[in-house]
């Protein structure tokens, strides 16, 4: 097979939507042919030890972590980097130059969004547990409800805006509203109280994120066993304490 026609294959943590959910969204939206490997069984090549094996690789281009895609002999990682490579190729990218720039922008602030929505229950280090940093991580979850949620959400409520009202970025669906859509779940599961305020502000948001929502392969996808539900193991985690309740 060529990287043309070749069944995409989808690295990325089993058990937690987390940033692999990004890409996925675009694979499922753009009705694909993928594999998500990490969750087949070892004994036909998945499971973590594909992750690792995927990791380990020291080929031209070396992932520095998950999520990552293999096509053909293709291998590429970064969410970001993974939707706009899928978006493109099936239709859900605006097709001129500037608009692929401008919704690759996007999508990176997309990304910060989230990196600063983790970083409120692990503000230390990954790599230690949240009660070890509980303290820390209501100092910066209070800075995050009041301040930085307000403006990233405002930010895309103007760009919806300024965009006619339906899209964020050209006159189509794009991996960028699927995003958002996805940012939009994980904020109202993770900071329910603050997130039912801020989002009063950002009617349009809440409205593309319903219209993304019912999108037939959305709906199909997010009925199925395939789409797993927010958890306290992924990007956006649901501590009461921090939704300053």
């Amino acid at each position: 097979m060529t990287a043309m026609t070749a069944t995409y294959e989808l690295f990325y943590w089993p058990g937690i939507p987390g940033r692999g959910e990004f890409p996925r969204l675009v694979l499922e939206a753009a009705g694909a042919d993928y594999v998500d490997v990490a969750r087949r069984p070892e004994s036909e090549g998945g499971g973590i030890p594909a992750l690792v094996a995927l990791l380990e690789d020291t080929g031209q281009t070396p992932g520095f972590a998950v999520p990552m895609l293999r096509h053909g002999e293709l291998v590429i990682s970064q969410s970001a980097n993974l939707c706009r490579y899928l978006g493109e190729r099936h239709g859900l990218a605006p097709e001129d130059e500037a608009g692929r720039l401008h919704a690759m922008q996007l999508q990176l602030t997309v990304n910060d969004l989230a990196d600063e929505a983790h970083d409120t229950h692990h503000p230390i280090a990954s790599a230690l547990y949240y009660e070890e940093q509980q303290d820390a991580a209501r100092d910066r979850a209070a800075h995050f409800r009041e301040a930085r949620m307000p403006k990233y959400l405002g930010y895309f409520e103007r760009v919806l805006e300024q965009n006619g009202g339906a899209h964020l970025v050209g006159d189509a669906v794009s991996y960028v509203d699927l995003s958002v859509f996805q940012v939009m779940r994980g904020l109202a599961y993770a900071f329910p109280e603050r997130f039912a305020t801020v989002s009063r502000e950002t009617p349009g948001l809440l409205e593309l994120a319903d219209r993304v929502e019912a999108l037939p392969k959305i709906a199909a996808y997010l009925a199925s066993e395939r789409r797993l539900d927010f958890n306290e193991m992924g990007v956006f985690r649901r501590y009461p304490e921090l939704d300053g309740a």
